[in-house]
């Protein structure tokens, strides 16, 4: 038997590879588990009421034609079971129809006197606060202020501000607080808002790391700088944590790529391209990731009312084949395709996932040798159909043998099972 690595060489190994363990585990710390919402709804930020989610519900579902519309659009899209897909999606729109929700600062609601935003901005705060205590905001909330390009940073800096402290001041920041810094260029740029967050915490006597925000990638430097590094997996890291999400901004992107208006699209080339390096730059961080929205709306005569939702249901339908599960809805009649496309996405492969998930988990002989890597992602898909409304723990009971908790357990790689 051979001695030629004892002790001391493992211990020499150990001390080369310190580093590479410290990388490893504080910047790669894998899914945290929380809830990733399928999309998010953007309106202006002084439109914000809290009857507005249950109003975007009640008015999809009516452009839908109620259940039974539903029922046949999800015919005519080829989904399989519409008629059990009419009736979840319905139920979604009656009880959570927008699961994340910005009142937007920027783009959506241009540039006013500062005295007109300064009021909106507290008044956002106030309705949000309010709709929190109601039981009517939807589960994840925030704003999108103005990006810090020299002409917005103040204005930016002063709506965060405004509207942070009144959040405070009213009690408590919402759970399910969301931040949108827009139009990221450089890592600075997030390092910038990390201290920005810092301060505010530290003046409202808030947790370190309580206030996180997302990342919107809509510049084509952030994907490749000068120097040709890529700053998008860059500030991830220099977020120190607060980073909670990238998203893509498709119109923005497109456009500074000279992409001619009738082309800026979620699945043109430099979209996919940007998203490629942005889905790379995530793995593993925990961060997650957005596409981003189509401004085709479906609204207007039958048939372009048809054709756009078979354009919408498409694109989403495509990035959650690409292993992105969040998009953008612009209209309140997005949601019918945002929710049939996706119930339809998790619901197609359950019981295949489910019954691999199922011989993996209970050892059962069978024809596809499933190694752990795959169970997890076979566990996380099943796990993000269950969190959305998909499907529900009965049938993943019943397919795959196993409880919620052990669900969770293999998706978040808690057990080795």
């Amino acid at each position: 038997m051979s001695n030629l690595f004892d002790e001391s060489t493992l211990a020499a190994v150990e001390a080369q590879l310190a580093d590479t363990d410290k990388l490893l585990r504080e910047n790669y710390p894998g899914d945290s588990g929380a809830r990733q919402p399928v999309h998010t709804v953007y309106v202006p930020g002084d439109r914000f009421t809290g009857e507005l989610a249950a109003q975007w519900g009640a008015n999809a579902l009516t452009a839908a034609g109620g259940a039974a519309g539903l029922r046949e659009l999800a015919t005519r899209l080829g989904y399989a079971q519409p008629e059990k897909l009419g009736a979840l999606v319905a139920a979604k729109l009656e009880g959570e129809p927008i699961e994340d929700l910005r009142l937007d600062f920027e783009d959506g609601y241009g540039n006013r006197p500062d005295a007109e935003e300064d009021a909106h901005a507290l008044a956002a705060a106030d309705s949000v606060s309010a709709a929190v205590a109601a039981g009517q905001a939807p589960a994840c909330i925030g704003i999108r202020f103005k990006c810090f390009e020299a002409p917005t940073r103040a204005r930016g800096i002063r709506t965060l501000d405004l509207f942070i402290s009144r959040l405070v001041a009213n009690g408590e920041l919402p759970a399910g607080l969301r931040l949108t810094l827009p139009k990221v260029s450089t890592v600075a740029q997030v390092q910038a808002m990390v201290f920005l967050a810092e301060k505010l915490e530290a003046n409202h006597g808030l947790d370190a790391g309580r206030i996180r925000f997302e990342v919107q990638v809509e510049t084509p430097q952030a994907i490749i700088a000068a120097d040709g590094t890529h700053p998008v997996a860059q500030l991830i890291h220099a977020g120190r944590g607060r980073v909670s999400s990238l998203h893509y901004g498709t119109y923005d992107y497109s456009a500074s790529l000279s992409v001619a208006a009738a082309y800026q699209s979620m699945e043109h080339p430099v979209a996919d391209f940007a998203k490629d390096v942005m889905q790379v730059a995530v793995a593993g961080t925990g961060v997650e990731l957005s596409d981003g929205s189509t401004n085709i709306i479906p609204a207007g005569d039958p048939e372009n009312v048809a054709a756009a939702w078979a354009l919408h249901a498409r694109l989403v339908r495509r990035h959650l084949e690409r292993g992105i599960y969040q998009g953008w809805d612009m209209h309140a009649n997005h949601l019918p395709t945002r929710y049939l496309a996706t119930f339809a996405f998790f619901r197609e492969g359950l019981t295949a996932a489910a019954t691999r998930l199922r011989n993996y988990v209970h050892q059962i002989d069978s024809t596809i040798m499933d190694e752990p890597a795959t169970a997890r992602a076979l566990a996380r898909y099943i796990h993000r159909g269950l969190s959305c409304g998909a499907v529900s723990v009965e049938e993943v009971q019943e397919l795959a043998q196993i409880s919620a908790a052990e669900l969770e357990a293999i998706a978040l790689n808690r057990t080795h099972a």
